[in-house]
């Protein structure tokens, strides 16, 4: 276990916060939340990518982070008639 891996273990608990909001908060705080998953889910694959030497998982780890990117102006648009 090197250290990418140890702080690829230590950013999963960034996770927690994240599903505490989606499920009790408001939708606009939710909103938040799931971009801010989005990103610590970018920034866990690239940890891990870098910790496992798969040069190939970069790629997904760019792709996810324009994805989610994506997905939230999708869904801050889609949110708009209820705020």
């Amino acid at each position: 276990m090197n250290v990418w891996l140890i702080a690829a273990l230590v950013l999963l608990l960034g996770f927690v916060p994240c599903i505490v909001v989606l499920w009790r908060a408001p939708i606009l705080d939710a909103l938040v939340a799931f971009n801010l998953a989005g990103t610590l889910a970018t920034l866990e694959i690239v940890l891990l990518a870098e910790g496992l030497h798969r040069a190939g998982v970069f790629d997904l780890a760019l792709v996810l982070a324009l994805l989610s990117f994506g997905g939230g102006l999708v869904f801050a648009r889609f949110l708009e008639r209820w705020v």
